[in-house]
C-alpha cells in the first residue's frame, strides 16, 4: 500500500519518498519538502483540515489535499 502524508497520524514519523506531483506548491519544496527528508506530524486542526507537520526541522501547515500528494513511507521505530 501507498502511504501519503495524509496517511499519518499525530507524533508518527515518516520519510518523504516521492514528491513528484506537479501540484505541489514550489514553496513547500524549498521548505524541505523533498525525497529523503524525515517528517512528523504535529498536530491536526479541527475537521481534520489543515495538519501541522515539522519537516526536517522546519514547521509547515498543508492542506490535506496537498498532503494526499506527498509518497512517504512510515517509520517502524
Amino acid at each position: 500500500m501507498q502511504y501519503t502524508l495524509a496517511h499519518l497520524k499525530k507524533g508518527e514519523t515518516a520519510v518523504i519518498t516521492d514528491v513528484s506531483s506537479t501540484e505541489i506548491p514550489l514553496k513547500l519544496l524549498e521548505m524541505g519538502c523533498l525525497p529523503g527528508n524525515t517528517v512528523q506530524l504535529l498536530q491536526v486542526a479541527p475537521f481534520t483540515d489543515p495538519i501541522y507537520l515539522n519537516i526536517n526541522g522546519s514547521h509547515v501547515a498543508i492542506r490535506k489535499e496537498t498532503a494526499q500528494l506527498i509518497l512517504i513511507e512510515k517509520s517502524t521505530l
